[in-house]
């Protein structure tokens, strides 16, 4: 494996690894995408990625193996068919946010294939993706790191690593931490602006009166102004992934001994918008779920 150019295949080329594959090939690297759906992985040729029509074509020879794929089910899936033509010692990044459980099961789908597994789940939406400013967290063998920042810098601004154990879910686990205050701000915003709607307040009067203050928070805006100009269909977070992130949240939560309500609710908000057709539009579409008819 060259340390300095290693060659990196990206399964999985939506909102996240389509904009992560584009940091890679800006920082030069060789680059191969797969996609379910060919459509979704064919614009990237003009970045400079190798279009593959096959999982198989795409990690054969490739030293770094990267999944942004939608579950954990698609994960192993994926893997199922790619890691026979994967090379033996070929590093796997593990970018797809699963359930902890999840974890001791890829690690032996990694052992049977001879692949070096790093939980490697990723703090950001489609703008940090774009621009190679992530944060990614990693657990992993501390031999062998070295070797994958190149692909780590490209894709993003640091790297926090939280163990030298990938099968433990440590960086999985901290994810899920994170993503739950995501959710937690989403709900909240979708539900302060129907409060506002149902006083008949301006919306824009409480931005207002919050300006500045330790209230205001710009996630807050970002997620009040999609709802506010009618803009959910650009999804940098979409309903059906987010939906998928509360369930396994809510069900670790659970499993760990602790009830949490508030994300409970906002699983379920996502889970109506998701049926009431707007399962591809950002989560801030959840804001529907308040609506007369509920979404």
């Amino acid at each position: 494996m060259s340390e300095t150019t290693p060659t990196v295949a990206v399964l999985g080329t939506g909102i996240m690894g389509a904009a992560m594959a584009r940091s890679l090939c800006r920082a030069d690297l060789p680059v191969r995408v797969w996609n379910r759906t060919p459509s979704g992985a064919e614009p990237l040729a003009e970045a400079g990625a190798r279009v593959c029509a096959s999982v198989e074509e795409a990690v054969s020879g490739a030293d770094v193996v990267v999944t942004m794929l939608h579950d954990g089910a698609a994960v192993r899936d994926v893997l199922a068919q790619a890691g026979p033509a994967t090379a033996p010692g070929a590093r796997w990044l593990q970018c797809t946010t699963v359930g902890p459980d999840e974890l001791p099961g890829l690690a032996d789908i990694a052992a049977s294939h001879d692949l070096v597994l790093y939980d490697a789940p990723v703090l950001g939406t489609r703008e940090p993706a774009e621009a190679g400013n992530l944060v990614v967290l990693a657990a992993g063998p501390e031999q062998g790191r070295d070797a994958l920042a190149p692909v780590l810098d490209a894709v993003g601004a640091r790297t926090q690593w939280v163990g030298d154990d990938a099968a433990s879910a440590a960086a999985t686990r901290l994810k899920l931490v994170a993503n739950s205050w995501v959710l937690a701000i989403n709900n909240a915003a979708g539900e302060t602006v129907a409060v506002a709607e149902a006083l008949g307040v301006e919306p824009s009067a409480f931005l207002e009166a919050i300006g500045g203050g330790p209230l205001d928070l710009p996630y807050l805006r970002a997620k009040t102004a999609l709802i506010l100009e009618d803009r959910t269909e650009e999804a940098s977070f979409g309903v059906d992934t987010a939906a998928k992130d509360a369930r396994l949240i809510v069900a670790a939560a659970e499993a760990g001994g602790r009830r949490v309500d508030g994300l409970a609710a906002a699983r379920d908000r996502l889970q109506r918008a998701s049926e009431a057709g707007l399962g591809a539009h950002d989560m801030a579409a959840a804001h529907a779920a308040s609506s007369p008819q509920g979404a």
